[in-house]
């Protein structure tokens, strides 16, 4: 089960191969398919994903500029290391724009899309998850914040949102092991949702940011 699959995508465009390598090439750096600090071998990666080498380096340097990875002169390009230091400052961020996009979102969502939103959480409420399966509940995770930050039409604060997510997910995933259950904190969606797709803006400002803040809280203790 592939829960950037099975959910909704965040885009439906039809979108180049260098844009399909950066977003698969993403979500592995994301999920820690790709280890921090493992190193990043063009050619590699385009027979793995299929791609030619030139789409797979123009990702590789949009991936740069989102510091999931780096470049090093005569060393090459690797998987940029998890710093568990820049967990308060990606909260700071955090704090401030996830209730702003849940707020536009209860806002601005068209009919559409708000069936979508309630469509997501229904399904998230009928999992049945396992400890075994908590790599992939995170895929969730990641899927209900995008979808919610493209409700949003602001396509400024969803690229900035959909970088911070993507550092404090890679976060998360390091310490998924050491994390009791990742079940209670992706149902936490479920009733976000609901908020944003009946236009409810203040319940949707105030459950977005207890989701962030009940995150930062729960890394904190296993760190």
């Amino acid at each position: 089960m592939n829960a950037l699959t099975v959910l909704p995508p965040a885009e439906d465009e039809a979108i180049s191969q260098a844009e399909a390598a950066y977003r698969q090439l993403r979500d592995k750096l994301i999920m820690l398919d790709i280890r921090p600090g493992e190193p990043i071998n063009d050619g590699q990666l385009a027979a793995e994903l299929g791609f030619g080498r030139t789409p797979v380096r123009e990702a590789i340097k949009r991936l740069e500029v989102d510091h999931l990875v780096v470049s090093y002169p005569r060393r090459g390009t690797f998987a940029t290391t998890v710093d568990f230091t820049e967990l308060a400052d990606v909260s700071e961020i955090r704090e401030l724009l996830e209730p702003l996009a849940a707020r536009r979102a209860a806002t601005r969502a068209n009919a559409a899309m708000r069936r979508e939103l309630l469509d997501v959480a229904k399904t998230i409420a009928e999992l049945a998850p396992s400890p075994a399966e908590s790599r992939e509940l995170m895929r969730y995770d990641l899927t209900v914040h995008r979808l919610i930050y493209r409700a949003a039409a602001n396509p400024h604060l969803e690229d900035t949102l959909i970088r911070y997510d993507n550092l404090a997910t890679r976060i998360w995933c390091l310490v998924l092991d050491k994390v009791p259950s990742v079940s209670g904190h992706i149902s936490e969606h479920v009733e976000l949702l609901k908020a944003v797709a009946e236009g409810d803006a203040d319940r949707a400002a105030e459950l977005a940011l207890h989701h962030v803040t009940s995150f930062e809280e729960t890394i904190r203790k296993v760190l």
